[in-house]
């Protein structure tokens, strides 16, 4: 498939110093933001805290969940809505004590998980669980078990399992005449027993995640070390690939400018760093470096054929001659990212968010500036090589 009638002939490396200067202008615009304005937003992954998604029977505003919790003294928690509907939300939250000794931190994270819980609790729920009634929504599955094996021992494990997967499956029980259907069935003997045990709660928690102080610094200094080692493993094979270590260090110098240049737009979105957006940048080191390495050997089999022509000619040519490759290849991500974006949902939408960034910035970079970071290290270095008849 051809998108030009014939080869084009676009002198990219004209714009070698313009797109310099503009890699340069976004990389320091978001180490700037990073370390002096906003900084970045990190997930319960690298952070510290509790994260914890919860489901209403009824829609619920933002700002009445803020309230319940500035009640308590945790109004400074993160509340994201999740879907349309109102009644879905993640609540991001921490809270740190400290001992009567300096600099000594204790993590109450399990305690802030249920104060956060207890919190969004309507007072009628309260009172049922002070009577000693238990909320059908928010029971586990083994005291689920353990309760129904006081009502009907003989199935107690088999209605437990079809309560919880019913559960799982519609996140809240709303009404008690739901469980008399499919796929549940509970008789009216086992329903009315347990009605008098239990009720169904206002709200319940979908999931819950707790990081510590450590565990998040850990998962920091892996993710790093990870994006790291796949460079230099990089560096490593194009250079031996290539026999020469300025291509190497010039898909190197471009791989870290595609991190650098998504990092920095990442951190004025205030979208939160998580490990998903860490697989979104190891996936854009792998796609960006593809069509790297597609340029660099055209340019290594050009060379041999215009052994008078000077470098920047060549490489000129090689990615004119690739160019419609690089615009059917990057085309067809594009659009697949842009779907999932759109349409995937708020769980995948940081990580589309990203892998757009990454596909617009890896053409970028590899047509304005992978060839040049080649031409200047060869000038530089005066390892500009003829080949040999």
């Amino acid at each position: 498939m051809q998108i030009f009638k014939k080869t084009p002939n676009i002198d990219f490396l004209k714009f070698k110093w313009f797109a310099l200067a503009l890699t340069i202008v976004l990389v320091l615009a978001g180490i700037l933001n990073i370390t002096l304005g906003h900084g970045l937003k990190m997930g319960v992954d690298f952070g510290e805290g509790t994260l914890i998604r919860v489901m209403f029977k009824d829609p619920v505003s933002v700002s009445a969940i803020r309230q319940l919790l500035s009640d308590v003294g945790l109004g400074n928690s993160v509340i994201q809505e999740s879907g349309k509907s109102g009644r879905e939300f993640q609540i991001r939250t921490v809270e740190v004590r400290t001992t009567s000794q300096a600099g000594e931190e204790i993590e109450s994270h399990q305690i802030l998980a249920n104060k956060v819980i207890a919190a969004l609790q309507n007072k009628e729920d309260q009172q049922r669980l002070a009577q000693g009634l238990v909320d059908l929504n928010n029971i586990d599955s083994r005291s689920l078990t353990a309760l129904l094996m006081t009502i009907s021992p003989d199935s107690a494990e088999q209605i437990a399992e079809r309560l919880m997967s019913y559960r799982k499956t519609q996140s809240i029980i709303s009404d008690w005449n739901e469980l008399k259907k499919e796929p549940v069935s509970l008789s009216d003997d086992v329903l009315n027993q347990l009605q008098a045990k239990t009720f169904l709660g206002q709200m319940t928690v979908l999931s819950k995640e707790t990081v510590g102080p450590q565990a998040g610094k850990e998962l920091r200094k892996k993710a790093t070390q990870a994006i790291i080692w796949s460079l230099v493993a990089m560096l490593v094979y194009i250079a031996f690939r290539f026999k020469g270590l300025e291509f190497g260090a010039a898909a190197i110098f471009t791989l870290a400018q595609d991190v650098l240049i998504c990092l920095s737009i990442y951190s004025f979105t205030n979208r939160e760093i998580n490990l998903p957006i860490i697989a979104a940048f190891l996936t854009i080191v792998g796609y960006s470096v593809n069509d790297t390495i597609v340029i660099f050997d055209r340019i290594r089999e050009l060379r041999k054929t215009m052994r008078k022509e000077p470098l920047e000619k060549i490489m000129n040519m090689s990615l004119n001659i690739n160019l419609t490759r690089t615009i059917i290849t990057s085309g067809t991500v594009f659009i697949a990212v842009l779907a999932l974006f759109l349409f995937g949902g708020k769980v995948i939408n940081d990580f589309a968010f990203i892998m757009l960034v990454g596909t617009i910035e890896g053409v970028y970079s590899t047509v304005f500036m992978s060839c040049p970071v080649v031409l200047w290290w060869n000038q530089l270095f005066g390892k500009q090589k003829k080949v040999k008849k």
